[in-house]
């Protein structure tokens, strides 16, 4: 049931709500593994990746936000919670414990890549059927892949 009704057919709010839905699963969880590896990097260069973490938990939440509102707006429950976030996330978990500040570039690597590359197939799939919604993941993605070019400048 949906209590706010869409200018957007059925057909396409069904298409929107599951790239938008898709997109939050990932942010939250982006949002998550970054301040897990935040609090428990150690090494030499604990202090820069420390504070790059600190920026892509920033934006993982300010864009989180952005999506599940417009999901709402949309007529389409956000659903966030963490038993929905665990169950279809496309991050690989990350180890517990303290975290070598290599290892915590290598993860932010494939993490944000892997964000990344499931952005872009929300993006394709959001094109026709509401390009508001394309607009927004458009501009997600950018400032992932800012993420991901600095943690791989970050690798070398």
């Amino acid at each position: 049931m949906s209590v706010v009704k869409s200018t957007l057919s059925d057909e396409a709010r069904g298409i929107v709500g599951s790239a938008l839905q898709g997109a939050l699963v990932d942010l939250v969880d982006l949002s998550l593994v970054a301040k897990q590896v935040h609090w428990n990097v150690v090494g030499p260069r604990f202090r820069s990746v420390h504070l790059q973490l600190d920026e892509v938990v920033a934006s993982a939440r300010t864009h989180m936000d952005t999506v599940a509102e417009r999901a709402a707006a949309i007529g389409v429950s956000p659903d966030g919670r963490a038993a929905t976030v665990a169950k279809t996330s496309g991050i690989n978990e990350v180890q517990d414990g303290w975290v070598k500040d290599g290892d915590v570039v290598r993860a932010m690597v494939n993490a944000l890549g892997a964000v990344i590359g499931r952005m872009r197939e929300r993006i394709i799939a959001t094109d026709e059927p509401d390009p508001v919604t394309q607009d927004i993941l458009i501009g997600l993605t950018a400032d992932l892949e800012k993420h991901h070019w600095m943690f791989q400048a970050e690798a070398h």
